[in-house]
């Protein structure tokens, strides 16, 4: 995705060689034209896949989640961070390691919103190592529903998530890849 690609080396900010910030359009401020825009192309390369739900993390996936939800038509869905009072049972969870904030979160989606005839699109902002998405489709699991791909916007294809995904039988479907962070600068996959 081209617009993609040219925004992440534009204002992107990188802090490290293992770090990016793009808080600039997708993880603070939020570029709607440009978060429609990735919402439209998961929607093209997964429409034949029979999805009937979107499910994210909170709260960066949830922008570009609700615009694929919107392209497909079907619920998106994201997995909270902490239970709320009004949820008093019936829920999957499992626990997601972060690897931009180094940290451990259980999360939890309601039975409620995902069964065993779900098939579901993963999405998420980044993959670095991939442990959100491999939480995401354990609840997946635990729901026996069938997670059908994982619609990435931003992958840091120097590190080992796609592997991970992929040998978790995982289809992985990315927007930009980055190559490099190396230098203070963003070198995307392909470029010299």
């Amino acid at each position: 995705m081209e617009s993609l690609g040219r925004k992440v080396k534009e204002d992107g900010v990188v802090i490290d060689e293992k770090i990016l910030k793009v808080d600039g359009f997708l993880n603070h401020q939020i570029d709607a034209k440009l978060m429609n825009d990735v919402g439209k192309t998961f929607y093209e390369s997964f429409k034949d896949a029979g999805i009937t739900k979107i499910l994210t993390i909170e709260a960066s996936g949830i922008a570009p989640a609700i615009m694929a939800s919107f392209h497909f038509d079907v619920p998106c869905l994201f997995a909270k961070k902490a239970k709320p009072s009004t949820l008093k049972d019936g829920f999957y969870s499992t626990d997601i390691h972060s690897f931009t904030k180094n940290k451990t979160s259980t999360v939890i989606v309601s039975e409620e919103f995902l069964g065993a005839d779900d098939k579901v699109l993963i999405i998420d902002d980044f993959l670095a190592n991939g442990d959100a998405s491999l939480g995401l489709n354990d609840i997946v699991k635990q729901a026996n529903a069938t997670t059908v791909g994982v619609g990435i916007v931003v992958e840091k294809s120097f590190q080992n998530g796609r592997q991970r995904l992929e040998d978790a039988g995982l289809y992985v479907s990315s927007l930009c890849k980055v190559a490099s962070l190396k230098g203070n600068k963003v070198t995307l996959l392909g470029e010299a």
